[in-house]
């Protein structure tokens, strides 16, 4: 009986589901822990086309730590009042329990053993938050207010992607925004802004 002839694989789906299952397994344990063989086996495809794809675990290592805000449209572009809240619902979009591969981010920090690993931390965290923020403050102290801020957001994003801290992984980005508008106005000096009637009371 003659065989049935060989479908043409999909690169493009394939590498989409190779970048998928990197980005699940890179968050969950880091560059060290995590095998090719393993990203291979959850995308069901053979170990060989990661090379032949990405060239290299370090290459795909690379796309797969990208943020939102290096594939997409900055969260920093347009009414710069928007910039912190935009910057809050990217962290939490992208630590959200169950979304596809956990946060960026988290990859990094499980990897921050590795001297180009903490190098690309801090420029993702400078260029994707700081920079934008400190464009929001007259003060003279404008970075550390800055990176106080980028401060909070990675932590939120430690606890929803890696912690996994109970009341705010369940937490919706509604639930946080009251509480993180305020802070976010005191340390970068602009107007605080009207608490909503339905929002979480004021301390």
């Amino acid at each position: 009986m003659p065989q049935a002839p060989k479908r043409k694989r999909d690169r493009a789906a394939t590498e989409a589901a190779l970048l998928a299952a990197a980005r699940a397994r890179f968050t969950l344990g880091g560059y060290d822990a995590t095998s090719v063989r393993d990203i291979a086996r959850d995308a069901g495809v053979d170990p060989a086309l990661i090379f032949r794809y990405f060239g290299s675990k370090e290459r795909l290592f690379e796309q797969a730590a990208q943020t939102v805000e290096d594939r997409r449209e900055a969260p920093h572009d347009g009414v710069a009042a928007d910039v912190p809240t935009r910057l809050l619902h990217a962290a939490m979009q992208q630590a959200a329990p169950g979304s596809a591969g956990g946060h960026p981010l988290a990859a990094l920090l499980l990897s921050s053993g590795r001297p180009e690993c903490r190098e690309r931390l801090n420029a993702q965290l400078s260029n994707d938050y700081v920079h934008a923020l400190e464009q929001l403050v007259d003060l003279p102290d404008r970075e550390l207010r800055a990176e106080l801020l980028t401060a909070w957001l990675l932590g939120i994003t430690v606890a929803r992607s890696l912690a996994h801290t109970p009341a705010l992984s369940e937490a919706c980005v509604d639930e946080i925004s009251p509480y993180f508008e305020r802070v976010a106005a005191v340390l970068l000096g602009t107007p605080a802004p009207v608490a909503a009637s339905s929002g979480p009371a004021t301390p």
